[in-house]
């Protein structure tokens, strides 16, 4: 711990914080802007750069805002990072630091990036939920920083329908380690997750008209009442998502996502697209529509279920369960175009490689992690594809998280 000192704050880093220079050094300052003066003291020196702890706005931005909801902040919930940034701010702060990943880790200077499209309201767009048992009792969520939860009456950010089902819960159940609320936003289907020590089911009453579903240490899941899937609606196309499978939090947005990727793949019919990191078909079902033959390729066995029944009557989709970097060496036709949707961790590098062998016209790349979508475009770049534009779309408003899309063109 140092002594309080007085920083000037410039930019907006990857992962939230705001950032300015003190003796020589970066010092990083959650829950500060750009722009503000502020009295911080040191609370994580890491030699080369430090994390400051924010004691006192000395100048405000004018982008402050008063966070909206009780338990943000530094000893609060950790669910939100930025709720004291006015919405139109946050949409400039995530495109440009997409820039600036692509500018200091992808080495793309100039890296066309649109302004992030923005959520309709900036407010009650989560589809899905992760609650805790909270010590005092009750549920929560993780605070900010730590493994503490934090017990919540209301979340500003859960859709209605998980906002609903959350206030009408009574829960009081022996060995629960977590809580999962899902809806589907389109079709008014709700589900709750359970997960408990040692695998115990849990014992329920129940009147509510909602599927509860038991996620097991092993990945399997098991149904205890009602269906253990849910159905959404995207760009009016049904999907199937069953408990343990990846859908993305923000429906509304998520349809988005699927007109970037298909304006970017710019299909005129025929055209062979492999879809990489699939999950449930988010991507594959509407570029079906259009291409004459999409291959998915998916890991999760039970995201490979819902994706076989979310296209089973497409003829014209090939699914291979496994990882992508196994499957694309031997992957037969080649693909005229792609799409790779992959974790935070990014693009695979044999996938990478493996991909670039293949020589698509384009890749079109999902992202969720600036940091990781820079690093494969200059090892795009290096392969021989260069980027055309990124496009953010605020998935995550009220937090730092950034999802974008990119088009890659081979040179």
């Amino acid at each position: 711990m140092t002594e309080p000192f007085t920083l000037e704050l410039t930019g907006m880093a990857n992962g939230g914080p705001a950032l300015g220079r003190h003796e020589g050094r970066v010092v990083f300052v959650p829950y500060a802007l750009p722009g503000e003066t502020v009295r911080a003291e040191i609370s994580d020196d890491r030699e080369r750069y430090a994390y400051g702890r924010l004691l006192e706005v000395v100048e405000q931005s004018p982008d402050r805002v008063a966070p909206p909801c009780p338990y943000f902040g530094p000893q609060g919930c950790g669910g939100c990072q930025w709720q004291h940034i006015d919405y139109a701010a946050q949409l400039r702060f995530k495109s440009q630091i997409v820039a600036d990943q692509l500018s200091r880790i992808g080495g793309i200077a100039d890296a066309v990036v649109l302004p992030a499209a923005a959520d309709t309201t900036g407010w009650t767009y989560r589809n899905h939920a992760q609650l805790h048992p909270a010590p005092e009792g009750g549920l929560g969520f993780r605070g900010a920083g730590d493994d503490r939860v934090i017990a919540i009456d209301k979340c500003l950010a859960l859709h209605t329908l998980l906002d609903e089902l959350y206030s009408a819960l009574d829960v009081d159940l022996p060995g629960l380690t977590r809580l999962s609320l899902r809806a589907g936003t389109a079709t008014g289907e709700t589900m709750l997750i359970f997960e408990t020590e040692d695998d115990v089911p849990p014992g329920l009453e129940l009147d509510l008209p909602v599927s509860c579903v038991q996620l097991l240490s092993d990945g399997q899941h098991a149904n205890l009442v009602g269906s253990n899937y849910i159905h959404e609606l995207v760009e009016g196309r049904a999907y199937r998502i069953s408990a343990p499978s990846f859908f993305q939090v923000n429906s509304a947005q998520a349809a988005a996502l699927v007109r970037q990727v298909l304006a970017y793949l710019d299909l005129r019919g025929g055209e062979t697209v492999l879809d990489g990191y699939c999950g449930v078909g988010l991507f594959t079902t509407p570029v079906a529509e259009t291409a004459g033959l999409v291959i998915g390729v998916e890991l999760s066995p039970v995201a490979v279920e819902d994706l076989m029944e979310n296209t089973s009557e497409l003829e014209n989709v090939h699914v291979v369960e496994g990882a992508l970097a196994d499957t694309l060496p031997d992957l037969e036709p080649s693909p005229d175009l792609a799409v790779v949707d992959p974790p935070r961790s990014g693009l695979d590098r044999h996938a990478l490689d493996a991909l670039a062998a293949h020589n698509p016209e384009r890749i079109v790349y999902v992202s969720c992690d600036p940091a990781t979508l820079a690093r494969d475009a200059k090892r795009l770049g290096n392969a021989g594809y260069q980027l055309r534009e990124a496009q953010p779309v605020d998935m995550f408003p009220q937090t730092y998280h950034v999802e974008s899309v990119s088009c890659f063109e081979r040179r």
